[in-house]
């Protein structure tokens, strides 16, 4: 009986691949191993973001070759795709193999990567709806591992939700590389169209969006969210990179922050309550300590909701590898003065929230509390019962730095 080990790295992306592949391999009569030492194969569903999520792939495959040599190593995903040459010279005993040859590599069957009936060890289910970018922003890795785009038939997400929603789960995140660019091969709908199938589905289930891009939010899905508050969560990541429009020049991102304000004061508009929160990068090569100080004052400006923050890390091979690098002590000072502004923005956001009246998912019970998250992405502990479950109405009724406390309304 065949043993395998499933290691992933990165983003949503990577799990719900990964989770299609463990699901194929349990068809196949396959066994998960509890550790890779024991596992007949190995398969690293690997990320290459960050120079630090690089060594933390190589880490594992070294640790596999020395500790489980006779393995099967199968490398896929992103650090796969981009460094496929470093990987055979370091690595020979590894197998390369491209995201949507597994099938046929692991199982002689047709692609793996998309389809999921469940998420193992996750209490919301994430459906990947979207592959492939050809932004290049000239930090980001990601399109030349992931050049070619990709969307999955419209009825073939409704009938994925519908699966998931019958095995119970109450929230459902669309995912992708970029969900914006998202088109079905068959009939070419957009976001804005498959939301409008997916309202129209019965059961009790709410939708999140992960990452999308500021220029592919549309005023049809914005419409959509604010008809159907109880179908899609009031809620955004955005990426903003910057807060400098000369440094979203030279990041070659395709927005200003005029643009982005424009967008944030249209959603806050036409959809009460929304969570909004962007991923920030510290230390790009080409800002200066005045740009810097833009990108704060942006977001202060815009009143965030919370930040994601990347310590900038060359790329190699892409345009900003080449360019100057600011000191690493530099970087870091950025970085930690947004990771305490976005404590700030936590703070304030969760406190603004007190008072109001939220629909809650319950993700897990620890001290014997229900602990969950809102429709606009706050992190909520229930005080009043401990059997709650699912999707919950409650009463928020204070704030303690990021995290809210509630009451869960009788029906």
């Amino acid at each position: 009986m065949t043993t395998f080990f499933i290691k992933t790295f990165g983003c949503r992306v990577n799990q719900v691949e990964s989770q299609a592949i463990l699901e194929q391999f349990l068809r196949s009569g396959a066994v998960p191993a509890e550790h890779f030492e024991t596992a007949d194969i190995c398969v690293l569903n690997t990320c290459t973001v960050t120079h630090q999520a690089d060594k933390d792939v190589e880490k594992q495959i070294r640790q596999i070759l020395r500790r489980n040599p006779r393995a099967r190593l199968v490398l896929t995903g992103c650090y796969a795709a981009a460094h496929a040459s470093a990987i055979r010279a370091a690595f020979p005993q590894a197998e390369i193999v491209g995201k949507y040859e597994l099938g046929k590599a692991l199982f002689n069957t047709e692609d793996v990567c998309w389809t999921v009936s469940g998420h193992e060890g996750h209490s919301r289910a994430f459906i990947k709806i979207q592959d492939g970018c050809d932004c290049f922003c000239s930090y980001c890795i990601v399109p030349y591992a992931r050049p070619d785009k990709r969307s999955k038939p419209l009825a073939d997400v409704l009938q994925e939700i519908k699966t998931l929603e019958g095995k119970g789960f109450a929230e459902i995140v669309l995912t992708g590389i970029n969900i914006g660019n998202y088109r079905c091969p068959q009939t070419v709908a957009d976001l804005a169209a498959l939301c409008e199938n997916i309202a129209a589905l019965p059961g009790r289930f709410r939708i999140r969006f992960s990452s999308i891009e500021l220029q592919t939010v549309t005023d049809g899905v914005v419409r959509l969210m604010s008809a159907r508050p109880d179908r899609f969560c009031n809620y955004f990541h955005l990426p903003l990179q910057a807060g400098c429009d000369k440094v979203l020049k030279d990041m070659n991102r395709h927005y200003d922050t005029a643009a982005y304000r424009a967008r944030v004061a249209d959603l806050r508009q036409h959809v009460p309550q929304i969570g909004i929160f962007a991923d920030v990068i510290a230390g790009y090569p080409t800002e200066t300590e005045a740009d810097f100080e833009a990108t704060v004052a942006f977001i202060r400006e815009v009143n965030l909701a919370g930040l994601h923050v990347f310590s900038y890390s060359p790329r190699p091979g892409t345009p900003a590898a080449a360019l100057k690098q600011l000191p690493p002590g530099e970087i870091k000072r950025r970085s930690e003065t947004l990771r305490a502004l976005d404590k700030e923005l936590r703070a304030a956001f969760a406190a603004s929230l007190a008072g109001t009246e939220q629909e809650v998912f319950v993700e897990e019970h620890k001290n014997g509390l229900p602990h969950g998250i809102t429709s606009n992405f706050q992190p909520v502990v229930l005080e009043n019962t401990a059997q709650a479950h699912g999707l919950v109405r409650a009463q928020i009724t204070r704030a303690e730095g990021p995290l809210c406390f509630g009451r869960v309304l009788q029906k």
